[in-house]
């Protein structure tokens, strides 16, 4: 397994890699924005810290997942909820605070990779209907293609974001069933810290808007979030 290392502080960098290939990762080191940016890309997944030396790495993080579908975690100090919002918005899989345990770091690299590889379908699926049944939903008008990762309803496709295709999949996968908020935060974003709730809570309005009716995914008042299929 790789992983891209996005850090400007060298002691930092030289501690984690090291801890890393002891536990068998190879590690390629970018110190700032704009190498990690323009490194080619080959890794598993991206470890990127946010104070960087010449671009911001809020910034970088939105022009990486723009290029690479490459499970990202940011390991930054910036520990203010706007920030982790932000950085999610902008398609960071996970967010984890400094300092931290090792453990818990390699942890939430393997839960990610993980989720990451669990939309991906084997190379040797079998092809025609027995491949579509497992990677088209269709609910009357909304039709998802996990293959593709694209949505439409009546016909027109829809403008998600990663996260917001997850968000739907995961819930129209089983419709009326209601998922909690900590269960769709794990399984979307694989955190269950609190500000995860704000940041579902603005997912899951960004998707009504663009579903254009707001009645497909109903609220559970105190509790989370059911698919409610329309024919």
């Amino acid at each position: 397994m790789k992983a891209l290392l996005v850090e400007d502080d060298p002691n930092v960098a030289e501690a984690l890699i090291e801890s890393l290939e002891q536990r068998g990762w190879d590690v390629e080191h970018a110190s700032d924005g704009r190498s990690a940016v323009e490194a080619v890309p080959n890794w598993d997944i991206i470890l990127l810290d946010l104070n960087l030396p010449d671009v911001d790495g809020l910034e970088v993080c939105q022009r990486l997942r723009a290029n690479h579908s490459v499970p990202l975690i940011a390991v930054t100090a910036r520990s203010d909820q706007m920030d982790k919002v932000l950085c999610l918005r902008l398609g960071a899989d996970d967010y984890i605070v400094k300092p931290y345990h090792l453990q818990e770091l390699l942890a939430r690299m393997t839960a990610v990779i993980r989720r990451s590889e669990s939309h991906q379908l084997p190379q040797n699926e079998p092809q025609g209907n027995a491949v579509k049944a497992r990677t088209h939903i269709s609910h009357g008008p909304l039709t998802i293609d996990q293959w593709s990762r694209s949505v439409t309803v009546h016909g027109r496709e829809l403008p998600l974001t990663r996260k917001e295709f997850e968000l739907l999949s995961l819930l129209s996968g089983s419709p009326s069933r209601v998922f909690t908020r900590e269960q769709l935060s794990e399984a979307v974003w694989s955190t269950s810290w609190v500000g995860a709730s704000r940041t579902l809570d603005t997912h899951v309005a960004a998707v009504r808007r663009k579903l254009g009716d707001p009645g497909w995914i109903r609220t559970h008042r105190g509790v989370g979030f059911s698919f409610e299929p329309k024919h």
